[in-house]
């Protein structure tokens, strides 16, 4: 069959699957369905039972739920007194929250020095690895190749399939710290044999925080800024974990019921993370941005923002999906704590880089995209910006090109996959196994001979 025959086959081929693969939209609610999980407040189906985060969106008020300011608790503690408290004690977070968040407790002096070397140790990848599973076949897509290499430490690990809590702890623990190495290696990888750039593997420093190595390992010279890794490990430490319902943490619990191997458990985490309607949202929004310079004439007048804002929404603009990225959220209305943190860092960033300007179309965004959404959608809860809406900004002032966006996203968030996979072992030996409702008719078989 010619190249040409077989397009013409998957086309016709794919029209009739879609045909008969569509069902019927007033059937969801008419059964009770509740799609994505969620209910038609966008609040998600009670499906499990966590200690690890919390989150809050609502409070009751007069008997009825009303939204509030969002606010983000790791293990009972609010995140903005964490945040508060490592910033003021100028040390980097994410060690402290990552021992917060897999063992439930705050770490004294002594338990964070040890965690510490745990972690500083454990970046190292086994011999001739990066020579043998990085540097060959390297791919542009690099939470493709982060998945690649998370699969194939499996085959290095002599009890690979023991889901004993200690065994599992260690597989946690080790991925953990070499996630940096395997992304940032791929994307050099990827550079080296693809665009011709200059190839270098630098080491990580066992006496540096996972902020220093990542910038340490991302850039030519291994040279960086106090504020960019202060920026950084900020960024890693309100990415790290946002309850048990958002889709990588609940494919983590899906997985992990199933009795898999913490390798294949990470593996699904990270194929479910590197979707642009998770992990890879920061991406959009900065591809939204630049799009929007090369759109609006004058980036000082809200006249032509908002112009452009009606556009997307109407998808006339960008990718014509009718979606002002960056805005909104499942669970949060009023706002999200995490931008709010996040808000003034990256204003300090943007000085410090010259980037005030775009600072302030930021801003102005974030100001206006909740009007106009409000004006030309009907929407049944609050829109504000999402920490999504200023991650991807900082990533581009720190220099991490786009293809690192979502794999630093997983940086972060395989400490809340690994609390989660724990916390399943622990408490649960069910399969998870929601239902689906068959609407399909029965059908007499037709002999071939028939058709």
């Amino acid at each position: 069959m010619s190249i040409e025959a077989y397009g013409n086959y998957l086309k016709r081929q794919a029209a009739v699957c879609r045909d008969n693969c569509e069902i019927e939209k007033e059937l969801y609610e008419e059964l009770g369905v509740k799609r994505g999980l969620r209910d038609m407040d966008g609040v998600g189906v009670l499906a499990g039972l966590t200690n690890i985060s919390n989150i809050q969106s609502s409070k009751m008020a007069d008997g009825k739920k009303v939204p509030c300011e969002g606010r983000l608790f790791y293990r009972g503690y609010d995140i903005k007194d964490l945040v508060g408290g490592f910033l003021s004690g100028n040390r980097y977070g994410f060690e402290e929250i990552a021992y917060l968040l897999l063992f439930g407790k705050l770490a004294d002096k002594k338990e964070l020095d040890e965690f510490r070397h745990i972690l500083s140790s454990g970046m190292t990848l086994p011999k001739n690895f990066t020579r043998d599973v990085i540097l060959k076949a390297p791919s542009s897509d690099i939470m493709n190749s982060l998945t690649k290499g998370v699969l194939t430490l499996a085959s290095y690990d002599d009890d690979a399939s023991d889901i004993t809590m200690e065994n599992v702890l260690r597989q946690c623990l080790m991925l953990i710290s070499v996630f940096p190495m395997l992304a940032v290696y791929g994307y050099h990888a990827h550079n080296h044999y693809n665009n011709d750039d200059s190839l270098y593997i630098h080491r990580p420093d066992p006496n540096a925080s996972m902020a220093e190595n990542i910038l340490r390992l991302l850039r030519p010279d291994k040279s960086f800024t106090p504020l960019e890794a202060k920026v950084l490990d900020l960024a890693l430490v309100l990415h790290m974990e946002h309850g048990g319902g958002n889709n990588s943490t609940f494919t983590t619990h899906v997985v992990t019921s199933a009795g898999s191997d913490t390798y294949s458990v990470i593996s699904a985490a990270l194929s479910s993370l590197k979707g642009p309607k998770h992990g890879g949202a920061n991406i959009k929004v900065v591809e939204m941005m630049r799009d929007l310079r090369e759109h609006v004439e004058d980036m000082e007048d809200q006249e032509q923002v908002e112009a452009y804002l009606k556009k997307l929404l109407h998808k006339e603009a960008f990718d014509q999906k009718g979606l002002i990225y960056g805005m909104g959220h499942a669970v949060y209305s009023i706002s999200d704590p995490r931008a709010q943190i996040f808000k003034e860092f990256v204003q300090k960033l943007a000085v410090d880089k010259g980037r005030e300007e775009d600072f302030k179309l930021y801003s102005m965004v974030e100001t206006l995209a909740p009007e106009v959404i409000g004006r030309e959608r009907q929407i049944y809860k609050g829109v504000s910006a999402n920490v999504d809406f200023y991650s991807g900004f900082v990533y581009s002032m720190l220099d991490i090109p786009l293809e690192l966006f979502t794999p630093i996203f997983a940086m972060a968030r395989i400490v809340g996959w690994s609390a989660h996979r724990l916390e399943e072992l622990t408490n649960v030996d069910k399969i998870i196994r929601p239902a689906y409702m068959s609407v399909g008719e029965e059908k007499t078989y037709i002999d071939l001979e028939d058709r």
